[in-house]
Formats: C-alpha cells, sequence, structure tokens
C-alpha cells in the first residue's frame, strides 16, 4: 500500500492557505453584481475552458435550478460552453478564439453581466469575450488564478486564486460558486441550508 498521507496534507494544507487570502471584499463586490443583474432581471452569461467549462456549466445549475426552485423570480444564467454544437460550429468556421465573444456580439443588452473563467487568467477566447462585454459597457467579473493575468486587469471584479496550481484554482472557483450560492439560498429564499 502506498502512502500519500503527507501529500494529501500537503494538498489540503495549500488550499486552506489560498482560502485564507481570498479577498472578501472583491467576493461581496461579486456578489452584489449578480444580485443586480437578478434584481433587473438581466442575463447573466458564463463560459470558460475545460475545468473552467464543467465549473461553468456548474454555476449555471446552481443559480439556476438550486436557488431559483424556490423562488419566484428566476435567476437567468446562461453558460456559454453548453451548447457543443455551436461551440464547434464557431471553432470551426471563424476560430476557437471568437467561440465566446460571438455568442455575445449583438446579444448583451444594458445591465446583462458577464463572468469570465480562466484559470491562466490568459485565455484568448476569454479574453476577446470580456472585452467585447467592457466595450458594449457591460460590468465583468473575472475569475482567475495563478498572477492572475490579463483577465485581473481586465475585469470590473477579479475573483482570484493566488496560487500557482490550476488544481487548487479550479478547487477555490467552486468554492465561490457554493459559498455565494448559499448565502443567497439564506438571503432570498429564506432557509440556512439546500434540503436536497
Amino acid at each position: 500500500m502506498v502512502d500519500y498521507t503527507s501529500q494529501i496534507r500537503e494538498y489540503i494544507e495549500l488550499e486552506c492557505e489560498v482560502l485564507k487570502k481570498l479577498d472578501i471584499q472583491a467576493v461581496n463586490a461579486a456578489m452584489n453584481l449578480i444580485l443586480e443583474a437578478y434584481q433587473a432581471d438581466r442575463q447573466i452569461y458564463i463560459f470558460g475552458n475545460g475545468g473552467s467549462a464543467a465549473t461553468a456549466s456548474h454555476y449555471q445549475n446552481d443559480f439556476n435550478k438550486g436557488i431559483s426552485e424556490y423562488v419566484e423570480q428566476k435567476f437567468r444564467f446562461a453558460c456559454l460552453n453548453d451548447n457543443i454544437a455551436t461551440v464547434m460550429a464557431i471553432a470551426n468556421d471563424i476560430g476557437y478564439e471568437e467561440v465566446f465573444r460571438f455568442q455575445l456580439e449583438n446579444r448583451l443588452e444594458d445591465g446583462d453581466l458577464v463572468i469570465a473563467i480562466s484559470g491562466s487568467g490568459n485565455s484568448e477566447n476569454v479574453l476577446r469575450a470580456a472585452a467585447y462585454a467592457k466595450e458594449q459597457g457591460n460590468r465583468v467579473i473575472g475569475m482567475c488564478g495563478y498572477d492572475g493575468g490579463k483577465l485581473k486587469e481586465l475585469a470590473d471584479v477579479a475573483l482570484h486564486a493566488d496560487v500557482g496550481s490550476m488544481q487548487v484554482t479550479e478547487d477555490v472557483h467552486m468554492v465561490f460558486d457554493h459559498m455565494m450560492m448559499s448565502i443567497f439560498y439564506r438571503s432570498l429564499c429564506g432557509r440556512e441550508h439546500l434540503q436536497k
């Protein structure tokens, strides 16, 4: 039997260190942007590549079903990486760097919010979509890791996991999701915890 216990402990300790360093004011600011979009019945577009695509899809699920099941007004999250046919058509016919920006083009409306996820903070297709949203006057929440990359500077609010590990970065991005979901669940639904 291989003893992985010291490596397991190291991973957990690193995760705890990163969580303790999080900018709580940035999380609060991001939550207020999400709440503003929700209260105005605006779209919230979210997207990323690879593991960040799975994270984006998870956010959509947690807000559109998890919270929305218990409130009359529903969240309007739209995950731009979930329609594989659309993503592949854009990538094939136009270019992979356009898979998110193209979906936002002439679709963004005043008050819509964009949540862009890139572990490195430098994914070209994510940056193009975020820059387009900013050009249209929309707010952008950028979720990133490592040194934050270009996304940290571009975003109105950066949710930054300050760590040189993609795995821990993606873990923390999911912590943001479940933390915000839990708090909104309590404040909007009047329940302490999701029962299901």
